[in-house]
């Protein structure tokens, strides 16, 4: 069975404190240049996730992601007629 899943996105000050974040969650994604990390968590745990990292003194802010409540399934969505031209003739 698959779980609800959410993800979080965590704004740190120094690299060397991602294994602390990992104890939190599953981490899928960091990054060096901007300093931030996307942890997913169970969704029914995000909540108190967001408040036990934002307590952290190296994390600068979190924030929970939207994707689980966007649809994603778009029924009038028009082809582009140069791109259907383009998949026909194998280019």
């Amino acid at each position: 069975m698959l779980t609800k899943r959410q993800g979080i996105v965590v704004w740190f000050q120094h690299m060397k404190n991602i294994k602390q974040l990992k104890r939190h969650g599953h981490l899928v994604f960091v990054s060096k240049k901007q300093k931030y990390a996307m942890i997913y968590v169970n969704m029914e745990e995000a909540e108190e996730k967001e408040a036990a990292l934002q307590r952290l003194p190296f994390v600068s802010r979190t924030a929970l992601s939207y994707r689980p409540f966007v649809r994603t399934d778009f029924e009038n969505a028009k082809q582009d007629k140069a791109k259907e031209y383009d998949y026909k003739i194998g280019i």
